[in-house]
């Protein structure tokens, strides 16, 4: 979801002025958006392919116990942390004036 927060603005943002709400992560530029979007998705797959190649350990809970823990660790950190990621990898390309 932030993926998309950070790279349909930017890439609209000449053609649709009004697209420039839709960045609520304060991104610096169009280019860096696109760029710190890039490379979250590239560091975020080498990060996953160790969690999806072991698995999730097996515990014998109910069902309602089990949605309930994956879709707070897993859900809630699959929308919160790639907005940090994102902002974070943009702060730190515009810190080192690479974007």
């Amino acid at each position: 979801m932030a993926k998309y927060f950070a790279i349909i603005p930017a890439m609209f943002l000449g053609v649709f002025p009004v697209l420039g709400a839709l960045n609520i992560m304060g991104l610096h530029s169009p280019q860096s958006a696109i760029l710190s979007a890039v490379i979250f998705n590239a560091l975020i797959i080498i990060a996953l392919v160790p969690l999806a190649l072991k698995g999730v350990k097996y515990e014998p809970k109910p069902a309602g116990v089990l949605l309930r823990n994956n879709l707070l660790l897993y859900g809630v950190g699959g929308i919160l942390v790639p907005f940090i990621g994102i902002k974070a990898i943009d702060i730190c390309l515009v810190a080192l004036h690479l974007a």
